[in-house]
């Protein structure tokens, strides 16, 4: 290797160790003036402290891999959050709920309690008070969890109707309570 290329090459892995110094110092910088919002947005989002360490800890890691994406230092905060709450979404991706071996048809008819509180009495007198026409979308969404869509297929009105029904019967309770 001639003395040119030896130069040379001495000076581009000078200025990679420099480069990546201040890749890391400028990342340093940025870090330290947001990690406070980064835990308290973590609790806030699970509410478990070790769970918030994990999340801002793969949140780091994220945007270090990702830091040359970051165009405006002033919208490091939001990046970093929206990072953090990407983050904390991909741990339910991962968590796949197990099945139940109880069929869907027996949960309902192995209950035999009446609710004989004083607030069961009063929300059943309301909902008798209630007219038909706004009673049945309300229990139709609020007891069997039918969407908009499906309670006005099943009353054969408009999307539209429904949710105009079902939010004139919630406003009729809250008067009837």
């Amino acid at each position: 290797m001639t003395a040119i290329a030896l130069t040379q090459t001495a000076d581009l892995a000078s200025q990679a160790r420099h480069q990546t110094e201040n890749d890391e110092d400028r990342f340093n910088r940025l870090i330290g003036v947001h990690m406070a919002d980064l835990y308290r947005f973590a609790y806030w989002l699970c509410g478990n402290r070790a769970v918030a360490d994990d999340l801002v800890q793969e949140t780091l890691v994220r945007a270090w891999k990702s830091m040359d994406r970051l165009n405006d230092p002033k919208a490091a905060r939001g990046w970093l959050l929206t990072i953090l709450r990407r983050e904390n979404a991909r741990r339910f991706e991962r968590k796949r709920p197990q099945e139940s071996a109880i069929a869907v048809e027996g949960l309902a008819a192995g209950r035999q309690d009446y609710d004989t509180s004083t607030e069961a009495f009063v929300l059943r007198q309301a909902l008798e008070r209630l007219p038909e026409e706004y009673r049945e979308p309300l229990l139709l969404q609020v007891i069997y969890g039918y969407s908009q869509k499906e309670i006005a297929r099943h009353l054969g009105i408009s999307v539209a109707g429904a949710g105009t029904r079902l939010f004139r019967a919630r406003e009729k309770m809250r008067a009837l309570l």
